[in-house]
């Protein structure tokens, strides 16, 4: 199955199609399910928007440092592979497609894998996606609801997907860091140091 995803993926680019989130409508959130309560850090994030103002809550320097965006999606049994790979090209067309109204790029990086680990605790997630921002600010502005609600401060490609991408899915979790710190082996580690 995931050979398939991958295949009509590569496909996909092969012949040159493009995805084209303008095109779809943008999400709409209509009313609060009944019960439905946002999560404490969309609560913090909307009263930090509120307290800086959003202008400068999703400018390209509010917070600058690289900062990761972790995508992680459960498809629904009735998603059809062609269906799974036109998810997967339009959240990579996104790099494209994700730009400020000056023409500036959001998105350093997206890339995607299908789950492998045999641990056993990926809680039934198909795929991951790691996105790459240069601040905060363009994470903000990218992301957009259901912290920033205001069109004139998100990305109208970004929104074009969620609602594209919806009815395929059955689960997603999203996971986000500012980079903190880098560990990598140096390059004399494991050499035998001479006595």
């Amino acid at each position: 199955m995931a050979s398939a995803v991958v295949l009509a993926t590569c496909s996909f680019f092969a012949t040159g199609a493009k995805a084209d989130p303008y095109s779809l409508p943008i999400a709409s959130y209509g009313p609060v399910p009944v019960g439905a309560t946002p999560s404490a850090s969309t609560v913090s994030l909307q009263q930090l928007a509120a307290q800086v103002g959003l202008a400068a809550f999703t400018a390209p320097n509010w917070h600058e440092g690289t900062l990761r965006h972790i995508v992680m999606f459960r498809y629904k049994s009735s998603s059809t592979p062609a269906q799974r790979s036109e998810v997967t090209a339009r959240f990579l067309h996104l790099a494209q497609d994700s730009r400020r109204a000056d023409g500036k790029p959001l998105v350093v990086s997206i890339e995607t894998g299908m789950q492998t680990s045999g641990e056993g605790t990926d809680d039934g997630l198909q795929q991951a996606f790691l996105l790459t921002f240069r601040s905060e600010g363009d994470r903000n502005y990218y992301v957009g609801k259901p912290v920033i609600t205001d069109s004139a401060y998100f990305d109208p490609a970004h929104e074009a997907f969620k609602q594209f991408a919806a009815p395929y899915l059955e689960k997603v979790v999203v996971f986000d860091f500012s980079v903190q710190a880098v560990s990598a082996p140096s390059a004399s580690h494991g050499k035998r140091r001479g006595r």
